[in-house]
């Protein structure tokens, strides 16, 4: 089943494997598509330039690595998933979409944070920033990195000692930053964690007692 560009160009909207967030919606004609197909990574066609272009390919680096390509139910509309190797905003940004317009307050905190964070993480391990924090840590190395993680778990049990719910959470959410720290130093990503874990769900049978107990007997 093939795009229909009998009209023309056909938008393409582009969202993140992992975190599901839209990343950008460019144009392609057909010829863009087959690039697409081609080389497994995407390609578009530019309305104000009037030519075909690579993301990424040809300045920033950040490409995007296509794993499936959709087609809507009128054949002229693509989503495309991938995995970026970068932001996908020529300013920066995660994604094109970061203006913000509206919120009805039906949504508190973003849905895909935790892969967001651990992006950032994993970013910050091939693209150094200057004064970040992170980089400090991947400097210092696996010692000082997995200090700080037994550091921000003794404060979990604290504050949860103190029945003081915030501080419970900030503490929450300080092991879990330093645990992807250490996790990306390692090469250990969030998808092999989901993995396990769904190996765990998967498994049958009683495991109480042992040291890694599986999810239907937590």
């Amino acid at each position: 089943m093939k795009p229909d560009f009998s009209k023309g160009l056909i938008p393409a909207i582009i969202t993140d494997l992992q975190t599901k967030e839209v990343l950008m919606l460019a144009y392609m004609n057909e010829e863009a598509y087959q690039k697409t197909i081609e080389t497994n990574e995407t390609w578009f066609y530019s309305r104000s330039r009037e030519e075909l272009w690579h993301k990424g390919g040809a300045t920033s680096g950040n490409t995007q690595q296509v794993q499936s390509i959709d087609l809507d139910c009128d054949h002229d509309t693509l989503h495309i998933k991938v995995i970026p190797n970068g932001p996908a905003c020529h300013t920066g940004e995660t994604s094109c979409f970061f203006n913000h317009v509206k919120d009805n307050g039906t949504s508190p905190y973003h849905s895909a944070i935790i892969e967001e964070v651990m992006q950032e993480v994993e970013d910050r391990k091939e693209h150094r920033v200057e004064n970040s924090y992170t980089n400090y840590l991947y400097e210092k190395g696996v010692d000082k990195i997995g200090k700080k993680v037994i550091e921000e778990a003794g404060e979990v049990v604290i504050a949860a000692k103190n029945k003081d719910n915030e501080e419970l959470t900030n503490e929450v959410s300080d092991l879990l930053y330093h645990t992807f720290v250490m996790m990306a130093n390692q090469g250990v990503s969030l998808e092999d964690v989901k993995q396990e874990l769904t190996n765990r769900f998967a498994k049958k049978g009683n495991s109480k007692g042992g040291d890694r107990p599986e999810i239907k007997d937590w």
